[in-house]
């Protein structure tokens, strides 16, 4: 079984859509199983449409990397946060609880 280590819950319109997780391959994003059963749930990018099986990759999704902010803010949640700016998943944890679209992170 392959070892998870940091975990997030992600909210599409506040409700739990599913669970991102870094693993020891890379990153592994799944839907909610509650959530896939609603007709009325959206995907949480064109990018990972609704499906039962879990999305894998070596690097963070694009989608959850377009999260993390650039630039002058970037600085500033690395200065606040004493996060590395490589640490793509530890910037997504700190950064995206309230985001400008209709998903967010939080930590597990």
């Amino acid at each position: 079984m392959e070892m998870s280590y940091r975990k997030a819950t992600i909210l599409v319109n506040d409700k739990i859509a599913g669970t991102l997780r870094e693993t020891e391959k890379g990153y592994q994003f799944q839907y909610d199983k509650g959530y896939l059963s609603k007709n009325e749930s959206e995907p949480v990018s064109l990018t990972l449409p609704l499906s039962e099986q879990a999305y894998e990759s070596n690097t963070l999704f694009p989608f959850f990397d377009g999260l993390i902010p650039e630039g002058w803010l970037l600085s500033v949640v690395e200065d606040t946060w004493k996060v590395n700016p490589r640490d793509r998943m530890g910037l997504l944890l700190v950064s995206c609880k309230d985001t400008i679209g209709n998903v967010s992170v939080r930590e597990l």
